[in-house]
């Protein structure tokens, strides 16, 4: 008497996975490695701008540019000193290079302990447009918030941007 295994036979070749497993890893890796090339792209862009941002404050050293210092806003109001001193990206202070050239968004949830001593806030990765994906849809290319900044500073710089 034939065993329900013996009526139907797997059809793969032993030892191989079977079709749907194949394409799930295939899916898997198609989607790891197109993750993958947007960190890349990502990471190519942040770099871009990141040299920018040194030319930039190369040139404003040299023009004699003053730094302010920075402070962060809370979400709820307030403000909070920084140790920081750089250039305000945005009218409304809420972006900000330093004058070593780090990028840093200035909004955070504050407590009390922050708005009397102040607090560090961490720099990121200089974008190539601030406030892109923000809620407020006030989208501002780098290279334009740095020319409000400094007007001519590109044509100063020791290097092309391109």
């Amino acid at each position: 008497m034939p065993t329900s295994a013996d009526e139907h036979p797997d059809p793969s070749p032993a030892g191989s996975p079977a079709p749907e497993s194949d394409w799930a890893t295939q899916r898997r890796e198609a989607a790891a490695e197109r993750a993958r090339m947007l960190r890349a792209r990502a990471d190519a862009e942040h770099a871009r701008a990141a040299r920018i941002v040194s030319l930039f404050v190369q040139v404003a050293r040299e023009q004699g540019l003053e730094a302010r210092p920075l402070a962060v806003q809370g979400y709820g109001g307030g403000t909070a000193r920084t140790p920081l001193k750089g250039w305000y990206l945005r009218g409304d202070r809420t972006v900000a290079i330093d004058v070593d050239g780090h990028f840093y968004v200035l909004t955070t949830s504050l407590s009390m302990r922050q708005r009397l001593l102040g607090t560090m806030p961490v720099a990121e990765p200089v974008p190539m447009t601030i406030g892109e994906g923000g809620r407020d849809g006030d989208i501002v290319p780098l290279r334009f918030a740095l020319e409000r900044l400094l007007p001519g500073w590109e044509t100063l710089s020791p290097e092309p941007l391109a």
